[in-house]
């Protein structure tokens, strides 16, 4: 189990952001599920949306990729919104990020579990604290 961040997951969406490692990751989800915090489908159908309106997506590819992420074993986290406003707030601050990526990173620390994430300021983060990051 790992916690899954926006950045990776929306990789799967787009051709020109996949990767290796970001398939291996995906496999990894797959077999062993993920835990993500609650703003992670609001990060998810912002992003989707943005590149809907460039066009860089249609509607029906949303809809679809929407559908194959829906069916991989990813859990919320029930507990990070009570934290935000104390330990997720906090470690924002001490590590420079916003909010929402501090978000991923608390519950990965917290769940003492790896952060997949492309984000590299959130990954040095993560390192920093002794959070293993893929990819």
């Amino acid at each position: 189990m790992l916690v899954l961040d926006a950045s990776v997951a929306l990789s799967w969406c787009f051709e020109d952001e996949a990767s290796p490692a970001t398939d291996a990751i995906l496999d990894e989800v797959r077999h062993s599920g993920a835990l993500v915090p609650g703003l992670w489908f609001l990060e998810l159908g912002n992003v989707l949306l943005q590149a809907e309106r460039r066009r860089r997506i249609a509607a029906p590819d949303v809809a679809a990729r929407l559908e194959l992420i829906s069916a991989l074993p990813i859990f919320v986290d029930q507990n990070s919104t009570g934290r935000a406003w104390h330990e997720v707030l906090g470690l924002a601050r001490a590590e420079n990020l916003s909010v929402y990526d501090a978000t991923y990173l608390e519950l990965a620390f917290r769940r003492n579990v790896p952060l997949a994430s492309r984000d590299k300021d959130l990954a040095a983060a993560a390192r920093r604290l002794g959070v293993h990051v893929s990819p």
